[in-house]
């Protein structure tokens, strides 16, 4: 029976990093889109988005399952309730590749991103894409160091989010409200998916060891 359930365990953590692989993809398509002014792969990201969601019904029907009929204690109670947090913000997270993806088709012909926005933009891309990329290998692992390591290199986006606010409050902006409504849009979306790829790293480090990262002040 406890073999059993230790496989139902391991197979909640597969589908976590099969929907982590699939908001990757997401990030990756939404970004592509968004600076090319591609609608067809935009339209692609937003039909996606269903395929997570029924991802995630599925975990959450197997963790149920396991909480109803089981009833696990200590560490695999923990484990248990981890994942339905982390399926939850993985969600979250795909959630916000279709907002990216939106704007990139709202803006269809045209491109949602001025010139000299694109490089900020398009490493917030290029940052957050990579935070869930190491969340999938985080997950798949239950690596505890590159889970806190993840949470430590968050930074990066919080400085390129301050950098796209300094760009378009600017006395030389010159691309107008509507564009800079786009970028500051876009700067939260990405900085949301790196705050929940850190959550979910953090919860990891809960499920594996029973304690939550300590906060860095550095």
């Amino acid at each position: 029976m406890r073999e059993a359930f230790h496989e139902q365990l391991d197979s909640i953590f597969s589908d976590l990093a099969e929907i982590c692989d699939a908001v990757e993809k997401s990030v990756r398509l939404a970004t592509q889109a968004l600076l090319n002014g591609d609608a067809e792969i935009a339209e692609a990201v937003i039909a996606a988005d269903a395929k997570v969601d029924r991802a995630r019904e599925r975990v959450e029907e197997t963790a149920f399952s396991l909480l109803s009929l089981q009833q696990p204690v200590a560490g695999d109670l923990r484990v248990v309730v981890s994942a339905l947090r982390m399926v939850s913000e993985l969600e979250r997270m795909g959630d916000l590749s279709v907002h990216v993806a939106k704007i990139a088709r709202l803006r269809v012909p045209e491109i949602a991103v001025p010139e000299d926005a694109r490089a900020t933009v398009a490493r917030m891309g290029d940052v957050a894409e990579d935070m869930v990329r190491r969340v999938s290998a985080v997950i798949t692992e239950r690596d505890v160091e590159a889970a806190i390591a993840l949470g430590r290199d968050d930074e990066e986006m919080d400085q390129l989010r301050r950098t796209s606010f300094t760009q378009l409050l600017g006395d030389d902006w010159q691309h107008g409200v509507e564009a800079a409504i786009d970028i500051a849009l876009l700067g939260r979306y990405y900085e949301r998916i790196a705050d929940h790829a850190v959550s979910v790293a953090n919860r990891v480090v809960f499920a594996v060891t029973g304690q939550f990262p300590v906060a860095s002040d550095a």
